[in-house]
């Protein structure tokens, strides 16, 4: 059995987390959603370190990322699916 690269902990979130360490671009990468143990492939556009986030979808600047099935913010620049989504990206709508 494949180990997972992704967690994805409900099906309406836009980004998983990575649980490898070394994750490469060109990964094919085995993504697990928790709430249902279900899992797709995603093919990772670039290095991200683990528990980084991945876009799951395309997401555009302005737009809000889901993770947990909860709002952690709004993306500040467009972000495609199997990118790297970090703090280069993404900013918290506290401040």
């Amino acid at each position: 059995m494949e180990n997972p690269h992704l967690l994805v902990h409900e099906k309406e979130d836009t980004v998983g987390v990575v649980v490898v360490e070394g994750l490469k671009a060109g990964t094919d990468m085995l993504c697990v959603v928790t709430h249902d143990n279900s899992s797709f492939r995603l093919a990772s556009k670039m290095d991200v370190p683990i528990g980084h986030k991945v876009a799951l979808v395309d997401i555009k600047s302005g737009d809000t990322i889901w993770k947990y099935g909860q709002d952690i913010g709004k993306a500040i620049a467009d972000i495609r699916k199997g990118e790297h989504v970090h703090v280069h990206n993404v900013k918290t709508k506290r401040w």
